[in-house]
């Protein structure tokens, strides 16, 4: 499969007419450099898998980790997540501003589960920054954005360090100076007791000690993912009478990542294919082969993971 061909990345000063190409290249399905208070951010509708799909192969990130979802307002994360007492405390306490809170995704959040890593909550975020939130209004559409750097990179804080990591892999830099706060958000997970749990250490000090171990829930932590309950064989060239078969490409199967081969929809449509593997009737699982090149690394990364 070709390689995709390199993109002409553009740098537009912050201002009414970078915010709509910015708001027109996410509406299309892109993914744009917004500046945030902590970082720059690599944004992108988070409701369109195929869209984020796109930030993970602009990254080239390993594998699917959670990523945060930022919202104009206290209300829009209301449509999204299950705020307790204590969640709402803390928004209202500290947000906008440099706080990203784990909590239950609600089903009816159109949240595409690529963002979520298949995990039953999601981070979510009020930036402070202008010129997000301008982009996020222009939008109206909740934007996932982790750092706007190639994986395993330092964090980007100005638009030339996007630049510097992501050239040619983004159609659009939106420049607005150095970040404020230069230092990537603080993650608090929220019980439904209300209990807090610190994920990553961040400019946000709520007097906790960071988790240690645990299943991965949020960015910034090294962990399993979401594994199904059933046995899952990959590589099958056909599924065996006890098993649901997860297709690609030429294999066909009960469901399939993408029958056109396309690595961009089978990373959008992993997580799904895998809960409607795990929700059937059959007590095993298998996976046709996935090219293990450009997004199929972090596809078979996450498939192997799933295996175990």
């Amino acid at each position: 499969m070709a390689s995709t061909p390199a993109l002409e990345t553009r740098t537009l000063p912050f201002g009414p007419d970078a915010v709509d190409e910015a708001a027109r290249l996410i509406a299309q399905g892109e993914c744009v450099a917004v500046p945030t208070e902590t970082v720059y951010g690599l944004a992108a509708d988070a409701t369109n898998g195929k869209a984020v799909a796109k930030i993970y192969a602009a990254k080239g990130r390993p594998s699917f980790n959670p990523l945060i979802v930022h919202v104009p307002d206290l209300a829009a994360a209301e449509q999204i997540a299950a705020f307790n007492e204590t969640a709402r405390a803390l928004a209202e306490a500290h947000w906008p501003g440099p706080l990203t809170l784990v909590l239950p995704v609600k089903a009816t959040s159109g949240i595409a589960s690529l963002v979520t890593a298949g995990l039953p909550t999601i981070a979510l975020r009020c930036p402070s920054h202008p010129a997000m939130q301008a982009v996020l209004r222009a939008c109206g559409k909740p934007l996932a954005a982790p750092s706007a750097n190639a994986s395993g990179s330092i964090s980007p804080t100005r638009a030339a360090h996007v630049a510097r990591s992501l050239n040619g892999r983004v159609p659009l830099i939106l420049d607005a100076g150095p970040c404020a706060v230069g230092l990537e958000s603080t993650i608090v997970a929220v019980g439904e007791d209300g209990t807090l749990r610190l994920l990553r250490p961040g400019p946000v000090d709520l007097g906790l000690s960071v988790v240690q171990g645990g299943s991965i829930e949020a960015p910034g932590q090294l962990a399993s993912h979401y594994a199904p309950s059933k046995p899952v064989r990959l590589n099958a060239d056909t599924a065996a009478p006890d098993e649901w078969m997860i297709g690609f490409g030429e294999i066909e199967g009960d469901d399939t990542l993408s029958a056109r081969g396309d690595l961009a929809e089978a990373a959008a449509r992993l997580f799904d294919a895998l809960h409607k593997a795990d929700e059937g009737s059959k007590p095993r699982i298998a996976v046709a082969a996935v090219p293990n090149m450009g997004l199929g690394l972090a596809i078979n990364d996450r498939l192997g993971r799933a295996s175990v």
